[in-house]
Order: structure tokens, then C-alpha cells, then sequence
């Protein structure tokens, strides 16, 4: 999922006392791959799936929900799911999906067309429903359900995502009597409970736990285990100390320094695969909502474009890569990443922003910024050049980044107060526009069209601060002209360079510099599970999939593994019957706070 979410703090440390109880709730020797036990070190806005932006939230929704169609294990293709099968008439402005039948929701009533037409339509009615996905129904003109089996989707204009839309479809039984969709009771097990996917939520704790039980009656087959059980934790070395003493059964995230020392330990088996997800330093160029005005604190200077492209030149991503992520990361070029080989923008050497901080120089000094006695330059009319560099203190990528990059900026005659704060602070700021510099990334979709959509104009937020689903603040009528020719093109290769080109233009606005695209670093204990379905195949990741592949095919060890798209257990993200989510948050979960955390976004 790709939309923004915002949430309340749900940002308690769990202490020690906490961690060491963990094992007794859920004894490692009990369990004998019965119940899978997840670590997460990243937050959860909301359980509501509507307004649920943050990565894990999101998992959430892919395990309790199906969806209409889903990305394929095998190669992240348009799979059916709820949909068993689609057409387009020949204009491409009318999609009907045959809708499988003789599926339940977990309360035991049928699931028909007409729960995929009112999820839909209240995205298309409600301000508040279209805060996760609502880049997905911006060109439909209406959603029928003629009879229980068919689904119609008519669009304004051609719509290359509807073959794969990432949103959960709800029951219209449940959902539809809920008028406010920021109502608390809407991140609750009693509402969200009711579900279809391979898991169900069944019991929900704030900042501690999310529980799920296995949906024994799943279309494609029940989970080979009977429990999940996500805990969060502060950071990644407590869930390596987890893993070790088999408290947890699988995490990812890793360091490249934790994922090393894993290697070749007994019981514990490493995965390394492309990922999904960008790191970028976004620049605060002079951000405004939606009715284009003006908001946040944000250094005047950074409106200058010739002082962003400064900053981008002294940047040097080969040493984020070698340096900061130890290998385990490609080199940047947009911000769809290279795993997604047919929309990544790769710029030539013409078109590529090089390190080069004798350039980074020139472009200042040319541009009126002259260094005082001290080193540091000054803003013509103005003080000091002086910015705020934001990062997550619990993120040790952020930590080393962040001095890599203050060294730059401060041979360029920048100066740099290093600012890294808690989860929760680091989201408020950046969705309220009160940062220079801050170090954020994304995940991406197998369809590019989430994170384009991600900076176009009508992403920002309205001028109550609501709706925002955006990351850069971005807002450039050539850039939205792109992202709407490449949503309307049906043809691959035209779509890819619309997509480029789009990479392109941003890039060369400095809204934003990309750093790297992380490999995805995960481990498991072999001992309990023998294996996890992994997307794309054979060599993708376990965990934080754009589908519920790599759990729901969670193999205990000494089973049989199934199939990646036939029935029983075949993977999800989050597999196990009752997930229970622990946060302990050291900058951790967000809840109750509309809106997305500034790193954690999917």
C-alpha cells in the first residue's frame, strides 16, 4: 500500500521487564513451529484499513483481508484473489471482474460483489476513506455490483493500476454503519476482526500486541501454522538477541554488521535479497498544502535551487553504499528501485547529479553564497547558512548517514545541526513541514503508480492538515502531467518512459536526493521453520511483501512446504494463525496520529 497515514503516539518504550516476560507468554519449546513469532522494529499507525500508511499496518491488512487481485509470488504479477478472473472492454474504461463465490467473512456471512463496491465507493465519497490508497480510485467514475458474482468498475479515463489494486476489501455489513472513519472503535479487533485473508485479527493491544488466529476456512488452504505473533521491538539488536535465544522466530531490517555476525550460526538461517524501498534525504524547498499556502519553518534558502542541487552534488552514494549500508545496497538513480527493473530510472552520465564537492563549490559561489573566516557560507541578504539535518535516533542508518552528510554539507560551507529524534517526533515534523533536511524513505509497489503518486499536487495535504499522502511536498505541473499520461497508458514500454521521465524531473528539481536502495537483510531460526515463500522468486524477500506470500507459506520445520499460488499455506507476510504485535517502541508504533511516518511508509 501506498497511501499516508497518520497516528497517534503510541510511542512507549516497553522495557526490559517487558522483553524478558516475552518468552514466558510464548515458551520457545511450546510452540514447535505452531506459532510463528515476528519481530518488528517499526511502528503501526492504525489497524483500519482505510487510514492504515505505515508498513506493518499495512501487513496487517494483507493477512486479515483479500484483496481483488494480488501481486504474484513468482514474479509480482497481477495473481487472482478475491477476483477469480478480468476483462476491459475494448476503450479500457470498463473492468468487470468475476467475483469468487462461496467464500465467508470470518461472522460467518458471504462474501459478495457488493463488499468490493462499497469499499470503493466510500473511497470515493469519503475524504477520510482515500487516506491509504486513494491514488487508486482517482480516475474511477463509479463502482457496481450488478449480482453477488460481478464487479464494474468504469474510469474516466484509460487506468493502468486496476488489474492490481493494493487496497483490503472490507465487508460493507461491518463498515458501512461506521459514518466517521477516524473514529478510535475503527482500530479495534471487534471492528477490524472480521476479515477473509489467511489470518484474522482477534485481539489488539495498544503498543503491545496484535493477535491473529488462522482462517481455517481460506479459499487457498489454511496456514500450516495455527498462531502469528509479531513483536515489536525497540530496535534490531534487541531482536537479534531474540532470534539467538529463540524467542522470535524470524526478523528482518537488519544491519549489515547483524547480519554478518548471523551468518553460519547454529539453527539460524540468513536471507539477503533486492529490496523495495529507497532511502532519501528530502529538502524542505518551501513546502504548501494543497490551496498553495505556505507551511512549516523551513530555511528560506532551501527555496533556491542552485543551493539544492549544491547540496545533491556533495552527496556521495557510493559511500552511503560501502559505508553506512556495508554493501548491502544498490546505487541510487529514482525513486522506484532497481528490483522494479522495467520503471527504474537509471540517468546517464549526462543526466546524472555526480558527487563532486569542487562542483558543489563552484555552484554556491556563483550563486552569491560566500564562505565567512569561519568556513561557513552566508545567505545573500541574509545570516549564516545554516540548516537542520532530522533523522530517527533509533535507526542506526540514520545515525551514521547523518554524519556522513553533515561532514559534506560542512565542506561546502554549510553548516549542520544534526537533529535525530524519536519516531513519533520525526513524523510530526515532517508532516507539518518543520524540517531543513531529513533522512526518510519509501516503499514501493510492483506498480509504479503508488510512489509517483506520492508527489504530485492533489497528494499534499488540505489546509485543516488532512488527506496528505505525500513525501516531498512536491507539487510541479510538468511532473503531474507525466505521472497522469503514465496512470492513463496501457502499452508497458510507453508507460515505463512516462515513469522515467517523471524519476527524471524530480530528480532534477532537488526536492529530494535519493541515497541508496537497501538489500533486504532477514533471518529465521531453521530449527522451528524449514522455510518462507519468498517474492519475487527464487531469491526475494520473506517479510514487508507487496502480498502475504512469505508467511502464509511459513513451513514449520519437518512439513512439507506448499506451493507459492496453490492452497494451503503458501505465503503471506505475516503468517501464522494469531499474530501478537509487541511494540516496544523505542521511537516504535504510532497510533492514533493521522498521517505517515517519515521513514516507515509503504
Amino acid at each position: 500500500m501506498t497511501g499516508r497515514r497518520r497516528v497517534s503516539r503510541a510511542g512507549v518504550v516497553l522495557a526490559a521487564g517487558i522483553l524478558a516476560a516475552m518468552p514466558l507468554a510464548v515458551p520457545a519449546h511450546a510452540q514447535q513451529g505452531k506459532t510463528l513469532r515476528v519481530a518488528l522494529i517499526t511502528g503501526i499507525d492504525h489497524l483500519n484499513p482505510f487510514t492504515a500508511t505505515l508498513l506493518a499496518a499495512t501487513q496487517v491488512g494483507r493477512l486479515n483481508y483479500e484483496f481483488l487481485t494480488i501481486p504474484s509470488a513468482e514474479k509480482a504479477e497481477p495473481a487472482p484473489a478475491l477476483a477469480e478472473s478480468w476483462t476491459t472492454s475494448p476503450d479500457k474504461l470498463t473492468w468487470t471482474f468475476k467475483i469468487r463465490q462461496g467464500t465467508k467473512w470470518s461472522d460467518g456471512k458471504p462474501v459478495t460483489a457488493k463488499d468490493p463496491a462499497f469499499t470503493f465507493n466510500r473511497m470515493l465519497t469519503d475524504e477520510t476513506a482515500r487516506t491509504a490508497n486513494g491514488s487508486y480510485v482517482s480516475s474511477f467514475e463509479s463502482v457496481s455490483a450488478p449480482d453477488d458474482a460481478t464487479l464494474v468498475i468504469k474510469t474516466k479515463t484509460p487506468q493502468s493500476t486496476v488489474s492490481l489494486l493494493d487496497v483490503p476489501i472490507v465487508p460493507e455489513h461491518v463498515w458501512a454503519p461506521i459514518k466517521d472513519l477516524t473514529d478510535p472503535k475503527t482500530d479495534t479487533a471487534a471492528v477490524v476482526g472480521v476479515g477473509n485473508g489467511p489470518y484474522l485479527l482477534s485481539e489488539y493491544k495498544q503498543n503491545e500486541y496484535v493477535k491473529f488466529k488462522a482462517n481455517k476456512d481460506y479459499w487457498r488452504g489454511a496456514p500450516k501454522v495455527d498462531e502469528l505473533q509479531l513483536l515489536v521491538f525497540k530496535d534490531a539488536e534487541a531482536a537479534v538477541n531474540a532470534l539467538k535465544q529463540n524467542e522470535v522466530d524470524v526478523i528482518n531490517r537488519l544491519t549489515p554488521t547483524q547480519f554478518d555476525a548471523l551468518k553460519g550460526q547454529p539453527n539460524i538461517a540468513t536471507n539477503k535479497a533486492p529490496g523495495r524501498r529507497y532511502d532519501a534525504l528530502n529538502i524542505n524547498f518551501g513546502v504548501q498544502n494543497a490551496d498553495n499556502q505556505p507551511i512549516g519553518n523551513g530555511n528560506p534558502a532551501l527555496k533556491d535551487i542552485r543551493l539544492r542541487k549544491a547540496i545533491a552534488q556533495a552527496i556521495d552514494p557510493k559511500t552511503i553504499v560501502d559505508r553506512v549500508m556495508g554493501g548491502y545496497a544498490q546505487l541510487p538513480g529514482g525513486i522506484i528501485p532497481s528490483v522494479y527493473s522495467a520503471y527504474h530510472w537509471d540517468p546517464a552520465d549526462a543526466e546524472r547529479t555526480k558527487f563532486d564537492l569542487a562542483a558543489a563549490n563552484a555552484t554556491l559561489d556563483a550563486a552569491g553564497y560566500v564562505k565567512g573566516g569561519d568556513g561557513v557560507r552566508t545567505v545573500p541578504g541574509a545570516g549564516r547558512l545554516e540548516l537542520r539535518l532530522s533523522g530517527h535516533a533509533s535507526r542506526p542508518y540514520d545515525q551514521r548517514a547523518a554524519q556522513y552528510i553533515g561532514g559534506w554539507l560542512k565542506d561546502i560551507g554549510i553548516s549542520v545541526r544534526s537533529e535525530l529524534v524519536s519516531d513519533e517526533e520525526l513524523n510530526d515534523r515532517s508532516n507539518a513541514g518543520n524540517y531543513d533536511l531529513y533522512i526518510g524513505g519509501y516503499s514501493a509497489n510492483p506498480d509504479p503508480d503508488s510512489v509517483l503518486s506520492l508527489h504530485t499536487c492533489s497528494a499534499r495535504p488540505n489546509a485543516q492538515g488532512k488527506g496528505a499522502n505525500t513525501d516531498t511536498f512536491f507539487c510541479d505541473p510538468q511532473y503531474d502531467d507525466l505521472y497522469a499520461k503514465q496512470l492513463a497508458e496501457t502499452d508497458l514500454g510507453k508507460r515505463a518512459e512516462y515513469a522515467k521521465q517523471a524519476q527524471a524531473r524530480l530528480a532534477g528539481q532537488y526536492a529530494n536526493v535519493v541515497l541508496d536502495y537497501q538489500n533486504v537483510l532477514e533471518a529465521y531460526r531453521s530449527d522451528t521453520f524449514a522455510s518462507f515463500t519468498r517474492q519475487p522468486q527464487p531469491e526475494g524477500q520473506i517479510l514487508e511483501q507487496s502480498g502475504y506470500w512469505g508467511l502464509y507459506g511459513a513451513t514449520p520445520a519437518g512439513q512439507q512446504a506448499a506451493s507459492s499460488e496453490g492452497g494451503g499455506n503458501t505465503g503471506l507476510w505475516i503468517v501464522l494463525g494469531a499474530v501478537v504485535v509487541v511494540v516496544l517502541v523505542g521511537g516504535g508504533v504510532l497510533i492514533g496520529r493521522r498521517g505517515r511516518n517519515a521513514d516507515d511508509r509503504e
